[in-house]
């Protein structure tokens, strides 16, 4: 009799009394306002396949969620995955059932992945109305600044270039060898010559062992191309695909091979808008801060307010200059918000009559830089006071680009292809923002 009239248990277990499950309530509840944008999480997790076919992935709702766990937490798909089988404040968070089998480690990277960086914004900007609906951010004020966001690529030497293009040609010319394509194989030279000019003292002992390292890496392009012209007469899916990836590394190999050329043996200085960093991430640009460090990555541009979220972002491409960003990023605000802010101040880099001129011509009464660069006060603002209260203020983004960088992954992105980095970035930005919103709302319910 006790056993019936026991309750039952409930599907799904309620947050536990702890300050990271009440983060996770809070931060749920600001993602159930953002249900609007679920058609486009769809969209993309459909993209390419024919949904009554295989297994039933992610929900729409699960894959967002699973993205803002992992890069809360900086963790691998792995690590992941074990987490949402262990944790119930997890699962609860990403509205798996306790009945639930929790994803694997492959069903979690495929669906994550899927989702674009135009669907990450577009849920980061329903969070930010919602954020205004609840006074958290009105984005009347608006400070700016520019960072490097990494690529997971190794340091890019003319040597390691050339290895790389010769191992990952010589393994694809192997795997052709069944359509009856021959190739000489110089992998073991090529890597005994990288070997010796990172060992190598002075310019006198490196050019002769660049001058043999470019035959060799020449030469196996050389029979790549007449693979490729073998391959294209054979209808076989494998063949075609093997055909793709040799034209694929034959353009970038080449590449290397003529800069490495026009830099080491003829000392040429290639300007770094025509230079290929890594045949794997070939989108990388380099990026000169004006710092002693080199940047190999993307320039993000990131504007934040008042409770520290961010208010935009945009993943660059080149190393264009600051002082080129300012009225796009202003206008980009503009669609957010549907007004100018009252108030702007920007990094030094950004400072320019011009700048001044155009963002007062918006509407804009206070556009401030925080350094200025020979532009007079009372063209920035009316008095001296407000300058440096504003240019104060700026200097709160410098500790938001940190906390993302520390604890959002964004020093380094871990995804391969460039429309991949910018949805990194977007995944990074939009957890950072949800577990900011959650602390205002747990500090204003308390």
């Amino acid at each position: 009799m006790r056993d019936m009239m026991r309750e039952q248990l409930p599907l799904m277990q309620d947050f536990i009394e702890h300050e990271h499950a009440q983060e996770l309530a809070a931060m749920s509840v600001a993602l159930d306002q953002c249900s609007d944008v679920l058609a486009l999480v769809e969209q993309d997790l459909l993209r390419g396949r024919d949904a009554l076919l295989g297994r039933p992935g992610l929900s729409a709702e699960q894959a967002v969620r699973a993205l803002v766990v992992k890069q809360l937490n900086g963790f691998s798909y792995e690590e992941l995955a074990f987490h949402l089988a262990d944790s119930t404040c997890y699962r609860r968070f990403c509205r798996i059932g306790g009945l639930e089998k929790p994803p694997c480690r492959s069903t979690l990277q495929e669906n994550i992945k899927r989702l674009s960086a135009e669907t990450l914004e577009a849920i980061n900007r329903q969070l930010l109305g919602w954020a205004k609906t609840i006074s958290v951010e009105k984005g009347d004020v608006v400070r700016g600044d520019c960072t490097t966001v990494e690529s997971t690529i190794h340091p890019p030497t003319d040597s390691w270039l050339l290895w790389d293009t010769e191992r990952v040609l010589v393994r694809e010319l192997k795997r052709c060898r069944e359509y009856g394509v021959e190739f000489s194989n110089h992998a073991r030279r090529v890597k005994r010559r990288w070997r010796a000019i990172g060992n190598a003292r002075n310019r006198e002992e490196r050019v002769p062992l660049y001058r043999d390292l470019l035959r060799m890496t020449e030469e196996t392009l050389e029979d790549a191309s007449r693979a490729v012209w073998r391959l294209a007469t054979i209808p076989d899916p494998e063949a075609q695909r093997s055909l793709m990836i040799l034209q694929h590394h034959i353009r970038l190999g080449r590449r290397v091979a003529d800069q490495t050329r026009r830099r080491v043996l003829e000392g040429e200085a290639v300007p770094s808008r025509e230079k290929i960093v890594s045949i794997f991430e070939p989108h990388t640009d380099i990026i000169v801060s004006g710092r002693p460090e080199i940047g190999y990555g993307h320039k993000v541009c990131l504007t934040t307010g008042k409770s520290s979220m961010v208010l935009d972002c945009v993943v660059l491409e080149g190393n264009p200059a600051d002082s080129t960003l300012a009225t796009d990023m202003i206008g980009r605000h503009r669609e957010i918000f549907d007004a100018v802010p009252l108030a702007v101040t920007f990094d030094g880099g950004f400072a320019s009559q011009a700048n001044v001129t155009d963002l007062k011509a918006m509407g804009i009464p206070a556009v401030v830089f925080s350094k200025r660069c020979g532009i007079a006060i009372h063209d920035m603002v009316a008095e001296s006071w407000i300058y440096k209260r504003l240019r104060d203020f700026r200097a709160g983004i410098e500790g938001c680009i940190s906390f993302l960088k520390r604890c959002f992954g964004l020093r380094r992105s871990t995804w391969k292809g460039f429309s991949s980095f910018k949805a990194y970035v977007w995944g990074s930005v939009l957890s950072a923002n949800l577990l900011i919103l959650a602390r205002h709302r747990m500090a204003t319910l308390s």
